[in-house]
């Protein structure tokens, strides 16, 4: 069952099982306030048992990188605004993985990766040496975030 993500009222229904559950809902509802702002887009979610398709979508593009993350996936949400399709997964562990790729454009896709306050960088990450940057969210705390760009076609 789908979700739109209040980011006035926080809720952390479909969260509840993350040991970072404040956090992470704070995080989603970060992104649920920039698009709403940017895009005038309801940032709508749904348990990951019911979108296995969009997991199975981002797990092929973080192949490029060798990537594969141990967390359970909790919710996805995926869209398009303009010309732009953006893919989420959010995790147990309080990660949030985006994919955002433009349509037209092959240099403006990527896929973001935002860690909720409070937990530990993944293993999967430090390995391969990410650099993050952080970024002070009222509804988040401190986000620590990085990327990388998409180079194959999705």
């Amino acid at each position: 069952m789908s979700y739109i993500v209040d980011f006035k009222n926080l809720s952390s229904v479909g969260l509840e099982s993350s040991p970072v559950a404040e956090a992470l809902t704070g995080l989603r509802a970060n992104e649920a306030r920039y698009f709403m702002n940017k895009y005038k887009h309801e940032f709508t979610v749904v348990p990951a048992s019911e979108s296995q398709e969009d997991i199975a979508y981002v797990n092929r593009i973080l192949k490029e990188r060798d990537l594969a993350f141990a967390a359970k996936p909790l919710e996805t949400s995926r869209f398009q605004v303009e010309n732009i399709q953006f893919t989420y997964v959010f995790y147990e562990d309080g990660l949030g993985i985006n994919v955002m790729y433009t349509v037209d454009d092959p240099k403006k896709r990527a896929v973001g990766f935002k860690l909720s306050e409070g937990m530990e960088v993944p293993k999967e990450l430090e390995e391969k040496k990410f650099k993050f940057a952080r970024q002070k969210s009222k509804l988040a705390g401190t986000i620590r975030g990085t990327f990388f760009v998409i180079k194959g076609q999705y």
